[in-house]
């Protein structure tokens, strides 16, 4: 993935709700889980930047190395973290490189408030364990029917937090996504007038 190149700064000054933020990594898992979902990328977050507030990264992991912002206490799974120091994290601590894609068109207040909802209702989710992960996708991916909410893995969170908002259509369950569907390389379709930007590398 290549394209546009912007600083950290620059990036955490246009971050945006609804961007999406991709990671990918050296590591043993993260090569297993591109492999296994034949992905660029092996992470997705989405951005959410309301009033005056610093942006956030929505995502799930394992790591709980940041205290999560809408609980104040550090916990695995479900998390709302500040951006630039999710971003930190990840490349320095987990050795990660980090690509943004901008969504673009209107975020309307209505918008706002059914994501704020779904934050309340999914953080703190535990992320699957291995086995768990790998049944919800394919139940999703070959099922094509919804699994159960009790855990949630990055994309699976990111695409029901855009089915949630009407950004993307709801015809497949949020299980069907892998963080390879959030990359150029896929042609995601969204509800118009929506469209995500090609990825920008963030870098210094």
């Amino acid at each position: 993935m290549t394209g546009t190149r912007l600083s950290h700064d620059e990036a955490f000054a246009a971050a945006a709700t609804g961007d999406v933020w991709l990671f990918r990594g050296r590591s043993v898992a993260d090569f297993a889980i591109r492999t296994l979902t034949n992905a660029p990328v092996n992470h997705v977050g989405m951005v959410v930047a309301l009033d005056d507030l610093p942006p956030l990264l929505w995502h799930a992991e394992l790591g709980m190395s940041l205290p999560d912002v809408w609980t104040g206490v550090h916990q695995r799974g479900v998390q709302l973290h500040r951006l630039a120091d999710a971003v930190r994290v990840w490349e320095e601590r987990y050795g990660q490189r980090a690509w943004m894609r901008q969504l673009e068109g209107p975020i309307v207040p209505r918008q706002e408030d059914e994501l704020m909802q779904v934050i309340a209702q999914y953080d703190g989710k535990p992320f699957p364990r291995t086995l768990g992960l790998a049944r919800s996708w394919v139940t999703g991916r070959v099922r094509r029917r919804e699994v159960s909410k009790e855990t949630l893995y990055c994309a699976e969170l990111v695409a029901l937090t855009y089915q949630r908002m009407g950004i993307l259509p709801g015809r497949r369950p949020a299980s069907w996504f892998d963080p390879g569907r959030f990359s150029s390389t896929d042609r995601l379709e969204l509800v118009p007038p929506y469209a995500l930007s090609g990825e920008i590398q963030v870098s210094d």
